[in-house]
């Protein structure tokens, strides 16, 4: 280590055990990078599971992830705000784990799976299933044999054959067959293992609502102020939970396909316990950089025998309860609603920004409002990944490679590691461009990652469009995931920085916490247009792919070209946000490393 980190406040000589870096780094990487492997594990697996297991329809589903998503990151508010002003980031951090891993654990009762009925003049049928993922193929037991059904390419007639034929094209010939639009369908669900399943995924949202926020706090508290291994200490974080992510898509999805989603499910859980042990064992390296503001705060009564600290647990039952209550009814949220609540956050921002504020103030005001805002077009279509673009990679892409079918959530490594390899490049670029004062201004990389984006979607449909009637390449699967992850790199390391910076230090509170509710409503959108793309599916198989393919070609198209003309708005009006930007680099900087994905 070189002289200026050796020796911080009164000479005292700095910890730099962890790779020049706090032994309380060490312990927060691995807490973090284990709660991430549980999160993208379950993550990955979570569409094919709602519409395999439980059939839920695409839209139904899609709509639930995107509530799910998006009340994880709004719950942050919630864990923040308490940690900071009663619990503390240690013990937030350490009930948030509590209840992650109770609902990692709780995702892997999954019971025997729904069952669905195919209806025709007043005779049912029960669709037998087997397999996950692509492997998945469906049966009926008709007249004392099993028989495979299948469905007609181009007419999307149901069709049971006279074998239980297992070929990948069955040549057994047609025993009955049910013309579309003569059938209907009806599934029964397990009704406990249904409301288990609500339960898990509230306690996770709850969870992360209390770990997200508070465990990246500590890191920036296990520095002072002028240590200048703060923006690496950040950036080796930042590199905990992308190898989170990582190890969870190639292990957790692999298990869960092809062994069984209980056990991709409760490897999940196994790593949040691990991360869980991490923090307790290691608490005594955080130095009391993350214990309560006020201990004796805590021990006051709040409401009767129950204290402060009691009060605050129960707040996480309440974000439960509410939590569970919306993903179950996610459906029913009216879109006007969420719209409406954007629209009244952003007029009292706007109208806090002019009442209160003035001049050069005012002007960093409004350019931190419109990075708030910013975000939106880029997380709507980003967030596909875990939806509607895990379901078009299960359904209509030919995922063999090295002559080995890859399960579909393997793919999502894609995103963490094409960071692990263009984030260091990305770093040297900005600095080259800067020494040469050619570096792009924050307004313009935003401007290009959100046009980025819609082209990731415009080259998948020109994908789709290539295959013709036959399954997408995988290679365009490989594309998407890159263009859109180089449209990451370009929004969200420098999206916080820039808010934290803009935000006037006595409301930069209020505008983070906007900048986490934007953050939610951008999933929730993300599901929005996610069940735009659903097809009519039994068993959770497409029963017309050529329609299928027409309305993905049809709702990518349309998102990816109105992406796309936001982003060159964007670029047209970014020298008004570098103007309203003026004097922002004089201030005190953040970590040049900060993301979203911190929180």
């Amino acid at each position: 280590m070189t002289d200026i980190t050796a020796t911080g406040e009164a000479g005292k000589p700095r910890d730099t055990s962890f790779f020049g870096h706090p032994k309380g780094l060490a312990i927060l990487f691995f807490t973090e990078m284990w709660e991430r492997f549980s999160y993208y594990g379950m993550r990955g697996l979570l569409v094919l599971y709602l519409t395999q297991h439980f059939l839920f329809s695409d839209e139904k589903s899609s709509i639930m992830y995107g509530a799910y998503t998006a009340l994880v990151y709004v719950m942050t508010i919630i864990g923040g705000t308490l940690a900071d002003r009663y619990l503390g980031q240690r013990k937030a951090v350490t009930f948030g784990a509590i209840l992650l891993c109770l609902g990692h654990f709780g995702m892997a009762f999954e019971g025997s799976g729904s069952k669905e009925y195919v209806v025709s003049n007043g005779t049912e049928i029960e669709i037998l299933h087997e397999g996950r993922g692509d492997n998945r193929q469906l049966f009926v037991d008709l007249d004392g044999e099993t028989r495979r059904v299948v469905f007609e390419q181009g007419s999307g007639d149901l069709q049971i054959l006279e074998s239980a034929d297992d070929a990948d094209e069955p040549t057994a010939p047609v025993y009955q067959e049910f013309a579309k639009g003569e059938y209907t369908t009806r599934v029964e669900q397990q009704e406990l293992y249904t409301n288990i399943l609500f339960l898990s995924l509230a306690f996770i949202i709850a969870g992360v609502g209390y770990l997200k926020a508070n465990i990246s706090t500590i890191v920036g508290a296990i520095y002072e102020f002028d240590d200048p291994r703060r923006d690496s200490g950040f950036s080796l974080f930042y590199m905990g939970i992308n190898l989170g992510s990582l190890l969870s898509s190639l292990t957790c999805g692999i298990i869960g396909i092809v062994w069984g989603w209980k056990y991709g499910f409760g490897l999940a859980g196994i790593g949040m316990f691990a991360g869980l042990a991490v923090f307790l064992w290691g608490q005594k390296f955080l130095e009391g950089k993350a214990e309560p503001p006020n201990p004796e705060t805590l021990k006051k009564s709040f409401l009767g025998p129950i204290n402060v600290e009691m009060a605050c647990y129960l707040a996480g039952a309440l974000v439960i309860a509410v939590a569970m209550l919306l993903v179950m009814n996610a459906e029913v949220i009216p879109d006007w609603f969420v719209g409406s609540l954007g629209i009244a956050i952003f007029i009292g921002l706007v109208g806090y920004a002019f009442v209160k504020l003035q001049g050069t103030e005012r002007n960093r005001m409004f350019a931190a409002i419109y990075f708030v805002l910013a975000q939106i077009p880029f997380w709507a279509l980003f967030e596909q990944a875990g939806s509607s673009l895990t379901l078009f990679t299960d359904r209509l892409v030919d995922k063999e490679m090295f002559g080995m079918n890859v399960p579909t959530p393997v793919f999502q490594f894609l995103n963490a590691g094409y960071i692990v390899i263009f984030a260091p490049i990305f770093a040297w670029m900005w600095i080259a461009l800067s020494k040469r004062k050619m570096e792009p201004s924050t307004p313009v990389k935003f401007a290009i990652g959100v046009f980025l984006a819609g082209l990731g979607f415009l080259s998948l449909v020109g994908g789709i469009g290539m295959s013709g009637a036959g399954m997408t390449a995988v290679g365009f699967i490989f594309l998407i995931y890159w263009v859109h992850t180089m449209g990451e790199l370009m929004v969200s390391p420098v999206g916080l920085s820039a808010v934290t910076k803009l935000a006037p230090a006595r409301v930069v509170g209020m505008t983070m916490g906007a900048w986490f509710l934007y953050s939610g409503l951008s999933n929730y959108l993300a599901g929005v247009i996610a069940r735009t793309t659903g097809a009519e599916t039994i068993g959770g198989q497409i029963t017309d792919v050529a329609a299928a393919k027409a309305t993905y070609v049809s709702v990518y198209s349309n998102v990816g070209y109105v992406a796309m003309g936001i982003g060159v708005l964007m670029l047209i009006i970014s020298p008004i946000i570098k103007h309203w930007m003026k004097g922002s680099d004089e201030l005190p900087p953040e970590s040049s490393m900060v993301s979203d994905e911190m929180f």
